[in-house]
């Protein structure tokens, strides 16, 4: 369903970016345009949070310091939280490093502090900790959810209005929620619990009412060393004169991702399915610079295009279009090193991006 769903808001997110791009300022058109764009943006967002659940996202992992990545999102906590609440962090000493996707760690440290925060509407203190622990045998056996090993913990604890035994019970579940009708969607905590599954960690949640709540996260300690994680900086979306081949069995989707590029100043071949991609390339092969496939295809699938057009042409640039496949190009649905993604719906301008920095050789 969120495959078929995404392929669905590429075609209205994108054609709606389109669009814009080609109005005048003053259009009053402009406007509603703008209301279509957030929408889907917001519909993005929430087939994100269901794959998010259903462990079917693409990680982009890397070793994080879990202390470096909960200071940055405190900074903003502040300016969301509201001046009722205290917010309090307390950084683990020597901290382990885990082998984490950065931004999925962000939401749920986001997400956690949001929800404390609805949860404190008179004012009270929400505390962040984080520490090294080890999980041994003893402590599994009275705690069926915990397996053995070393973590990193992260708790977030707040003193606010706390939950019921058959409120926790349902905690995790999707479209579950305590709060009133039109206030959220039920998959914030539901989120966060599949993230943490996904990095093969381990989640636990205590809650009295009238007497606050701790969410204790514990992530697998990795043996890397931490990477060196600067601020990312887009650079800017420019076009070029090479020919790419676009294997995309969506017809609406095809047909977008051909107008984006020869819009830039790009050729496209457009193929309807693996089978076709494979023959286009074949008869082709030494003018196409670059091949976008989708992950997904009828006759032959992205990865297997993949292994015959590499055979052919070693080397060549290829980017992957998903909306989520489960047995494509990622294992476990962690992405694989050195193969260049792009997840569906993308914006126009981080699908010219990606197929720009795929053609320079940029990671």
């Amino acid at each position: 369903m969120a495959h078929d769903f995404n392929n669905i808001l590429q075609v209205i997110n994108g054609y709606t970016s389109l669009a814009l791009t080609r109005l005048p300022d003053g259009s009053p058109v402009r406007t509603m345009l703008d209301h279509v764009a957030k929408a889907g943006d917001r519909a993005a967002g929430l087939v994100s949070q269901i794959l998010a659940f259903s462990r079917r996202q693409i990680l982009q992992s890397m070793d994080v310091d879990l202390n470096e990545v909960t200071s940055n999102v405190t900074s903003m906590l502040e300016r969301i939280i509201g001046e009722h609440i205290e917010l309090d962090f307390i950084p683990g000493r020597r901290l382990g490093i885990v082998h984490a996707d950065r931004s999925m760690m962000e939401q749920v440290i986001m997400n956690l502090c949001v929800n404390a925060r609805d949860a404190m509407p008179d004012g009270g203190r929400l505390t962040l900790e984080t520490e090294n622990v080890t999980v041994n045998g003893e402590y599994c056996k009275d705690h069926p959810w915990a397996k053995p090993g070393r973590y990193v913990l992260l708790a977030v604890t707040d003193t606010g209005c706390g939950m019921d035994a058959e409120t926790l019970d349902h905690i995790f579940e999707p479209f579950f929620t305590t709060k009133g009708t039109g206030q959220g969607t039920g998959l914030g905590l539901a989120m966060v619990y599949g993230i943490v599954k996904q990095h093969e960690g381990m989640i636990h949640v205590y809650s009295e009412p009238g007497k606050g709540t701790t969410f204790k996260i514990y992530l697998p300690v990795s043996g890397r060393r931490a990477a060196e994680v600067g601020t990312k900086i887009e650079g800017p979306v420019t076009g070029g004169a090479e020919t790419i081949l676009v294997a995309e069995d969506d017809e609406l989707v095809r047909e977008l991702a051909r107008e984006i590029l020869e819009a830039e100043g790009y050729t496209v071949m457009t193929a309807r399915d693996g089978l076709e991609a494979v023959s286009i390339f074949k008869k082709n092969d030494t003018n196409i610079d670059l091949v976008v496939l989708d992950v997904m295809m009828p006759k032959m699938d992205g990865r297997r295009v993949y292994k015959r057009i590499r055979k052919i042409r070693p080397g060549l640039p290829v980017l992957f279009a998903s909306g989520y496949s489960q047995n494509a190009i990622h294992t476990n649905f962690v992405l694989n090193e050195g193969v260049a993604l792009i997840s569906k719906p993308f914006s126009r301008g981080d699908f010219l991006r990606a197929v720009r920095n795929v053609l320079n050789g940029v990671s």
